[in-house]
């Protein structure tokens, strides 16, 4: 390791502390980006990033919005209509592009977050960053705050331990709707990719696989997310009037969604797994390696009676390398206190669906459509709506970006790095693969119990500090190559 890098990880470790309280400044920023009410917050947490990446030198900083034009578009059914504007969160940009012959990193997180409800279940409030038995308690602590914030202090670590000087070349871009579907940095990509020239993504927004085991993760499942829309009756109407006439949209959707799997967990949409790539023999070798006890991950993780899922396959197959489908919520109708004998006229349900190699968002919503078509029962009519959509993503390992990493997180953690793939769906990752044609590495310092999306969720700070170093080593190690791109 250089003189610069080892001093860079001096720094990091003498000021650790600091970095910790500069994270809950960011953490404190309630930027839940699907809550309209919260854009302006969502805007103050770009501006915050924005600051700091200034603050430590980066260079051309800015704040890219990402509003849409009024189009049209072809409905559904019908004649075509006018989509709105959107009016996005902003990206934020950063760059530092002084070191000749080097290669360019582009660094990718997201500071906007989950909502935060329900609320009476936070043992601290979630806006509030809170240290506890050695870990980070906050809204957005580990997903995705906490770990860009990594990036970030490893990027000053590195500034000041070279005299305003980067070993390496680096770009960064700061999304704020990755919780939302990310279509303002996919548009973004699409249409400017040119300005995000790079030889190598790095991405820390997955997990280790166990405390103390350096992972790096190298595939993600893809994910289309629905609202189905059940109307019956014109208006709500007095279920001791009209219970045994008229329809009921909530019964409606209850059968529907029942017949969407059986009680197996298989997916019943016809044509559904016609395209599932399944694993290599040699990567499901790899998995029954993993110090993985079922019985502790029901209790310590899920934390249900039992586990459920599709007969055949393991558990890492079932929630890695596997299609699943599940419902989130179904709003409407009567849900305050006492009695309220009323049958709604309209019910939703909002219904996503995780995708696997190789199957597609746009044929699986196809699929996934007509069939609940199909389903609808007599006296009602529905809407099935696509809200966002995102790739299944596999990325290759046998690169000297990837190899670079393992040395870097080995010298850290003292262990051999496992490959793993991560449930989860990170959209850019596949648009930076597919439209940037980019190797990504996805360096991840989350545990699975950190709860993401979910009340207590927190960030391990040994593993925060462990990150900022590992990713300073990374760097470090790529500093020693030469740029694979003019």
């Amino acid at each position: 390791m250089s003189m610069n890098g080892a001093a860079a990880v001096a720094f990091a470790k003498d000021h650790g502390d600091r970095f910790v309280e500069e994270l809950k400044a960011l953490l404190r920023i309630p930027s839940v980006s699907t809550d309209p009410a919260r854009a302006g917050d969502t805007r103050r947490a770009a501006e915050f990033v924005a600051a700091e990446l200034t603050r430590i030198g980066m260079e051309n900083v800015h704040l890219i919005e990402t509003s849409t034009e009024e189009s049209m578009t072809a409905g559904a059914s019908g004649p075509a209509q006018v989509v709105p504007a959107r009016i996005g969160h902003p990206l934020v940009y950063a760059e530092w592009l002084h070191a000749p012959g080097k290669p360019t990193v582009l660094c990718y997180g997201h500071y906007d977050v989950q909502p935060a409800e329900p609320l009476d279940e936070w043992k601290s409030p979630p806006f509030e960053p809170t240290e506890r038995d050695g870990n980070l308690y906050a809204r957005g602590a580990v997903d995705d705050k906490g770990q860009m914030w990594m990036h970030v202090k490893a990027l000053e670590s590195l500034m000041v331990a070279g005299g305003g000087k980067l070993p390496i070349n680096v770009r960064v871009i700061v999304e704020g709707e990755e919780e939302v579907g990310g279509e303002g940095i996919a548009a973004f990509v699409r249409d400017f990719g040119d300005q995000l020239h790079a030889d190598v993504a790095l991405v820390s927004d997955t997990e280790m696989f166990a405390p103390d085991l350096p992972t790096l993760c190298v595939g993600l499942r893809g994910m289309i997310y629905t609202e189905i829309e059940v109307q019956g009756a014109r208006t709500d109407l007095h279920s001791g009037m009209y219970g045994g006439a008229a329809p009921n949209p909530f019964v409606a959707l209850a059968q529907i969604i029942a017949q969407l799997k059986d009680a197996e967990g298989k997916i019943l949409i016809p044509g559904f797994y016609d395209k599932v790539q399944a694993p290599s023999d040699a990567e499901l070798a790899a998995w029954k390696l993993l110090p993985f006890d079922e019985e502790e991950y029901r209790h310590a993780e899920v934390g249900s009676v039992a586990l459920t899922g599709e007969s055949g396959y393991s558990v890492l197959e079932r929630t890695w390398a596997r299609p699943t489908l599940d419902v989130h919520g179904m709003p409407g109708g009567f849900i305050g206190a006492g009695a309220k004998t009323v049958i709604p006229a309209r019910a939703l349900a909002k219904v996503s669906l995780r995708l696997v190699p190789d199957m597609t968002p746009a044929e699986s919503f196809r699929l996934y459509k007509e069939y609940v078509e199909t389903l609808c029962p007599k006296g009602c009519t529905l809407e099935v709506r696509l809200i966002h959509s995102g790739d299944p993503i596999v990325v290759s390992t046998d690169n000297e970006f990837v190899r670079a990493a393992t040395e870097a997180m080995h010298t850290v953690f003292g262990k051999e790095t496992v490959f793993v793939r991560g449930g989860g769906s990170i959209p850019i990752v596949g648009d930076f693969t597919r439209e940037l044609g980019l190797p990504v590495v996805m360096m991840g310092f989350g545990l699975p119990d950190d709860n993401l999306h979910a009340p207590n969720e927190k960030f391990h700070l040994a593993n925060f500090h462990r990150g900022v170093e590992s990713i300073v080593r990374w760097f470090g190690i790529l500093s020693t190559l030469t740029a694979l791109e003019s």
